[in-house]
């Protein structure tokens, strides 16, 4: 994980938006991956789009994950969903994504729709802690990563954790071809 200082990330609530430390103190004992396999690291929230993130800390693209929120309508009703992808790709908005939300147009959640209904910091989100109504749809190539760094609901820290454990959130569903080589 490059140049990262990880520890269990359920050891360091300083780090995590409230609604991700609820889901670690609630991950089941049962899951396929240990929660203690959950890590967290501090970063200089300046350095935490992507891009700048993973030159600072030393991290590949391939390694990296980003976890976007898309929205659509379907009889007037806004779904949205949350998409996970390694950060060498981009979301196929209007084609999997779209499909997979079963909307006819989907789009990017605006940034303060994303921010309140996920309680956590544009540029932070992540797949852990989610509203518990909103599929996850995780990229199959996420899940056969050994680890993968993600958001941790705030921009002053990343979490890393092995891909597998990504697929088995509640509500994570893989999906194949979500993303598109960037």
């Amino acid at each position: 994980m490059g140049t990262l200082k990880t520890e269990p990330a359920r050891t360091r609530p300083d780090l995590l938006a409230a609604p991700v430390a609820a889901a670690l103190a609630q991950w089941p004992a049962d899951a396929p991956v240990d929660v203690d396999a959950v890590l967290v690291a501090p970063i200089d929230a300046e350095l935490a789009d992507t891009a700048a993130f993973c030159a600072a800390y030393e991290v590949g693209l391939a390694e990296s994950a980003n976890c976007v929120v898309v929205a659509g309508k379907r009889d007037g009703v806004l779904r949205y969903a949350a998409c996970l992808v390694l950060a060498t790709t981009r979301v196929d908005v209007n084609g999997v994504a779209r499909r997979a939300l079963d909307v006819r147009k989907a789009s990017f959640a605006p940034m303060a729709d994303a921010v309140e209904s996920t309680g956590m910091e544009y540029g932070g989100i992540t797949p852990i802690g989610l509203p518990p109504q909103w599929p996850i749809l995780v990229d199959a190539r996420v899940v056969t990563a050994p680890y993968v760094v993600v958001g941790s609901g705030v921009r002053h820290s990343k979490i890393a954790l092995p891909g597998p454990a990504l697929a088995a959130l509640p509500n994570a569903r893989m999906v194949e071809d979500l993303a598109k080589p960037a």
